[in-house]
Order: structure tokens, then C-alpha cells, then sequence
């Protein structure tokens, strides 16, 4: 059987935003999640949530890797129309995974102690994301 649901994530700006528990409260039996992002400019983690620094240094990391367009180093981007964050998100987007898999086992998911799913926003600015879900029990 498969069953399916969407998720909508407030950003409040770049940055990760945790949503585990709204996942594990939907999840059920045994199988297959699969949870895929339906923007362009935000990423999906699988990533750990027990140290906040981990969140902090991997934000700091990519925007010292894909700075904003503003940045002379970044001045052969051609896509600024819609802000210095945005080409820029897109970039990190296309690096990020878009799409995860976890295996359900019994109702819960096969995460380990320290790993959280994390919805990585790129922009600077707040945005409703939304994050489709599809469970494929066996």
C-alpha cells in the first residue's frame, strides 16, 4: 500500500530547519519513505541534531563555498534579478540532495541516534516550503 502527504516547512531565512517529529508522527509500518522538496532553492538533510554547531558550520560552510551574487567572486553569475541569495541557493540546491529514502521498520524510522531530517533553506528571506511525502509499505 501506498499512502502519501505534503509537509510545509516556515523558513525564517537560510538556514536548517528541523521537521523529524511531524515525519514520525505520519510514518507508519514497514517500507519505504521517500520525501522529495518541491522548490529549487532549498535542499533536504539527513544530518545530526544533537549539536546545534553542526547546523551552524554547515551553513557558514556553504556560504563562504557559493557566496551571494554581491560578492566580486561570484560577478560572472548572470541571474540576479531576483536577489544576490538567489542564484546563489540555486547552486547549493543543485549540490544538496532534493530527495531522501529511509527504510520504516515497525512504524518508525530507520534514522540512528543522532540523525534528524533537515530541510536546508538557501534564501535569505522567509518561505512556506513544502515537502512531499510518499510511504510505500510492504
Amino acid at each position: 500500500m501506498t499512502t502519501h502527504s505534503e509537509f510545509t516547512i516556515q523558513t525564517h531565512g537560510a538556514g536548517l530547519y528541523e521537521f523529524t517529529d511531524q515525519v514520525a508522527r505520519w510514518v507508519s509500518g514497514t517500507g519505504l519513505l521517500t520525501l522529495f522538496v518541491q522548490h529549487t532553492s532549498a535542499s533536504l538533510l539527513i544530518q545530526e541534531n544533537a549539536d546545534p554547531e553542526v547546523q551552524t558550520d554547515l551553513q557558514n560552510f556553504y556560504r563562504r563555498l557559493v557566496p551571494p551574487t554581491s560578492d566580486p567572486s561570484m560577478s560572472y553569475l548572470t541571474h540576479t534579478y531576483e536577489g544576490p541569495d538567489d542564484m546563489p541557493a540555486h547552486i547549493k540546491a543543485s549540490m544538496l540532495p532534493i530527495s531522501l529514502s529511509i527504510p520504516v521498520i515497525g512504524g518508525q524510522m530507520a534514522l540512528g541516534t543522532w540523525q534528524g531530517i533537515y530541510l536546508f533553506e538557501h534564501r535569505d528571506s522567509p518561505h512556506h516550503r513544502r515537502v512531499v511525502a510518499q510511504m510505500f509499505n510492504s
